[in-house]
């Protein structure tokens, strides 16, 4: 298990969690944020800090939401030189997953 960042972050990208990762695993798309499942130690210090709880440890991601669970996995397996072991920081922005890109923009 591990935390799941969902649709509120799209476009918003406060990067308050990042801020307080301890280990580094939240990485930074174009339009979302995404959390490395393998990288995540499920200390559950970022979700309190999001502005719009759009961040859920992934066995209480609403059923509505459930996608971002598949999202966040597989985006780091659509980029393999990214994530675990690695650490965001030393990434820089990575590409979003498809599935994010498509969602229309102010939506």
């Amino acid at each position: 298990m591990t935390y799941v960042i969902t649709e509120g972050c799209v476009d918003l990208l406060d990067k308050t969690c990042i801020s307080v990762c301890p280990v580094d695993c939240i990485y930074e798309g174009d339009r979302k944020l995404y959390i490395q499942s393998d990288e995540c130690i499920d200390c559950g210090a970022c979700e309190p800090v999001c502005p719009v709880e759009a961040i859920y440890y992934e066995r209480d991601v609403p059923d509505d939401k459930s996608a971002f669970i598949r999202i966040d996995k597989e985006v780091f397996e659509l980029e393999p030189a990214v994530g675990s072991p690695g650490g965001a920081e030393r990434h820089g922005k990575i590409p979003d997953h498809p599935d994010v890109a498509a969602i229309p923009h102010g939506e």
